[in-house]
């Protein structure tokens, strides 16, 4: 006999298929959105900036450096002793400052912002739509 639950139905099914968008958690959608950001500027720019992680976590690690006012958005690590340089974006003050195409704007401009100051360029030359809403 199957299992059936307090109410003789039978187990329910999930609310949603699991290949539909909507099952994805926010950190997946977020790193989706990184991802897209990566890939529109990996064509021109992956030979000039060379070894770079690029990576997301939810909160800053630590206390906000010196010079960075508030909650920082994303952080460049210059590369050190044979690591990579590391580029990470932070997803909840993200999450907190914009949403929906605000914040695939947002997520596009912080990646042309630290991919410039890696390259030692303006986040115009890295990205034309730097700046613009989606």
């Amino acid at each position: 006999m199957g299992r059936r639950d307090r109410h003789d139905r039978g187990l329910r099914s999930p609310l949603l298929p699991y290949d539909v968008p909507a099952w994805t958690t926010r950190a997946e959608q977020f790193d989706d959105l990184v991802r897209d950001a990566v890939e529109r500027l990996e064509g021109r720019w992956a030979r000039e900036w060379g070894r770079v992680e690029f990576g997301t976590e939810d909160v800053p690690a630590s206390e906000p450096t010196p010079w960075e006012t508030g909650v920082p958005l994303g952080r460049l690590f210059p590369a050190d002793l044979g690591q990579p340089a590391r580029i990470v974006l932070y997803r909840r003050p993200v999450e907190l400052r914009a949403d929906g195409a605000e914040r695939a704007a947002l997520v596009r401009d912080l990646i042309a912002e630290h991919v410039a100051h890696l390259v030692g360029r303006s986040p115009d030359d890295i990205d034309p739509d730097y700046g613009l809403p989606t």
